[in-house]
């Protein structure tokens, strides 16, 4: 099966805060499902408040990021799903929780791993 990531950014969350508890149950009911259909490998939103640091092959480390992914945020999710029809039935089921447009992407099968 193929492995599929479902994010989106915190930026896309424009939800007032009386309402976050609401959508955070939801989309734990949603996360639940996913593990209960055993499809669930991982998820997690980033912590925003850990700036992003690269560190390169001899260990030196430095802040910042590439420069073309100086934003990364948001929540993410990686599911192992047998089809991309059903990666975006996932994703339509993680919109409606989180009130917010999900992106797909789909990793790359790699016969090593």
């Amino acid at each position: 099966m193929t492995k599929y990531l479902i994010s989106f950014p915190s930026a896309a969350m424009d939800i007032p805060a009386d309402e976050l508890p609401a959508v955070a149950s939801a989309a734990h009911a949603v996360v639940q499902e996913a593990k209960d259909a055993g499809v669930w490998v991982f998820g997690g939103g980033i912590d925003e408040s850990v700036p992003p640091v690269m560190v390169d092959g001899g260990g030196l480390v430095r802040e910042g990021t590439y420069p073309q992914t100086t934003q990364l945020d948001g929540g993410y999710s990686i599911l192992e799903l047998p089809s991309y029809d059903a990666a975006l039935g996932w994703a339509a089921r993680m919109a409606a929780a989180c009130r917010c447009a999900q992106e797909v992407r789909v990793f790359q099968y790699d016969p090593a791993s």
